[in-house]
């Protein structure tokens, strides 16, 4: 299986690009994991928050393949524990999907359209978090979960 995260704009602060780029580091020794940036929407401020929405949808779409089990990083999702989570994960594994999708959208959330095909939502927590933010939270807890899975002496109970 894969994992894929793809994200609507690029990350620009620099500690959280390196610490994106330690777990993903990490992550390579578990999965192939990789994450596709979709480049902001130009002339925004000119859109409604419904438009932009939509196009970024159209983006986010066109990133997916008709096989792709997808997963929205979204408020209103499941929230999971740490442990849950690595069984989750280790549940999709052998599920016997090929590629399992994680989303992170726009600061507005995501089209109706995009919704729609979506198999899952998930929730990181009952807090919000910035879009920056929950990048490296993201990856970092499903590095935990590997080292779950594992046994390894990441994870703290």
């Amino acid at each position: 299986m894969n994992i894929s995260l793809i994200l609507v704009g690029k990350t620009d602060l620099e500690y959280i690009k390196n610490g994106i780029e330690i777990f993903v580091g990490r992550l390579s020794h578990y999965i192939n994991f990789d994450i596709k940036v979709i480049t902001d929407i130009k002339n925004k401020k000119n859109l409604s928050l419904e438009n932009q929405k939509n196009e970024e949808g159209v983006l986010i779409i066109k990133n997916l393949n008709k096989d792709d089990f997808i997963v929205l990083l979204d408020e209103n999702g499941t929230t999971y524990s740490s442990e849950l989570f690595a069984e989750y994960i280790n549940s999709k594994m052998i599920s016997g999907i090929k590629r399992l999708v994680f989303i992170v959208g726009g600061p507005y959330g995501f089209s109706n359209e995009v919704y729609k095909i979506a198999n899952q939502k998930i929730s990181l927590s009952k807090m919000t978090f910035s879009h920056q933010m929950v990048r490296l939270i993201f990856i970092e807890q499903l590095y935990r979960a590997f080292t779950i899975l594992n046994n390894e002496p990441y994870h703290h109970k």
